[in-house]
């Protein structure tokens, strides 16, 4: 590991800045092509299937919690099981930033020794390299359902998808030494996976599974027949996607993505849009209300500090 670098100054008004106006456009969005069934659809989150949804989803924050705890250990910030949930939670209050970059935040908060910017950096690296491998993993189903469909677009998408995996894996691997001398970050995030990988993989598998069987659960309220690896599947190609565009949170990238998965499956248009809005309420913006809460809570007790 590095060494402790001077603390970096939260920028907690860019951060905020950048949420606003991606909650304000989120909510435009919903406005204009939500058309008559909004409150149709948001009545589904009050149902027990809508709350078993969120339930999962809370067990997904939690998870993706106790993983993070494990590597602000190994650099040398060990936080209470409450303590360090809360600091987790409240670095979702800066999720909607590009590429979720606000989330590396969450390390420049501590009021007593925060890391340093490549430190809180590195985390963030590891957290979105095994999420990204956890996803990957849950997009094999979708792979096999469009070699399934047996039509010459599906085996094209199926055959290009494969080839980018494999291309990008071999590259990494091809300049990872090269990588990993060059940027500090990147080589103190291989250091972060290289500690207790059984544990961190283990949180990220299940928590992410959680996840995608929330957004199974949601298919079946909506009435849209569908498995759950399949449902679980389109949610992560959906995320990928998103995280590719670099979008905030990947707003509107994800959401299209998942929409038209759905209707490819068999979901109408609204079926599929309705469904796509409780999951990104669920695993998006149930995240950054909980997150805010627990970043007021945590300034108020003086946890965190914004100098």
């Amino acid at each position: 590991m590095t060494q402790d670098a001077p603390p970096t100054r939260l920028p907690l008004k860019s951060l905020l800045l950048v949420l606003g106006l991606a909650a304000t456009a989120y909510a435009v969005a919903l406005a204009v092509f939500g058309e008559g069934q909004r409150l149709a659809t948001l009545q589904r989150l009050v149902s027990m299937v809508g709350l078993q949804a969120a339930a999962l989803c809370l067990l997904n924050y939690l998870l993706r919690g106790l993983r993070w705890r494990i590597w602000m250990a190994a650099h040398g910030r060990p936080l209470g099981l409450l303590e360090g949930l809360r600091l987790y939670l409240a670095g979702y209050t800066f999720t909607p930033t590009p590429g979720n970059i606000g989330e590396a935040a969450r390390g420049l908060m501590l009021a007593h020794r925060p890391l340093g910017a490549a430190q809180s950096l590195a985390i963030f690296g590891a957290e979105r390299l095994a999420d990204l491998l956890c996803l990957l993993l849950m997009c094999l189903p979708v792979a096999w359902w469009l070699v399934a469909l047996n039509e010459p677009l599906a085996w094209r998408l199926a055959v290009l998808a494969g080839l980018l995996a494999l291309g990008m894996g071999a590259l990494f691997w091809g300049f990872r030494r090269r990588l990993l001398l060059r940027l500090s970050w990147l080589r103190d995030a291989w250091h972060c996976l290289a500690t207790q990988p059984h544990v961190w993989l283990a949180l990220t598998l299940v928590a992410w599974a959680a996840q995608g069987l929330a957004v199974w659960l949601l298919c079946r309220e909506a009435g849209l027949s569908i498995g759950v690896l399949q449902a679980a599947g389109f949610y992560a190609v959906a995320m990928v996607a998103g995280a590719l565009s670099l979008l905030p949170a990947g707003l509107g990238g994800m959401e299209a993505v998942l929409t038209g998965l759905l209707v490819v499956h068999g979901a109408s248009a609204a079926q599929a849009l309705g469904i796509t809005v409780l999951v990104r309420l669920l695993t998006l913006w149930l995240a950054v209300a909980i997150g805010a809460l627990a970043l007021v809570y945590s300034a108020a007790i003086r946890d965190i500090s914004f100098r």
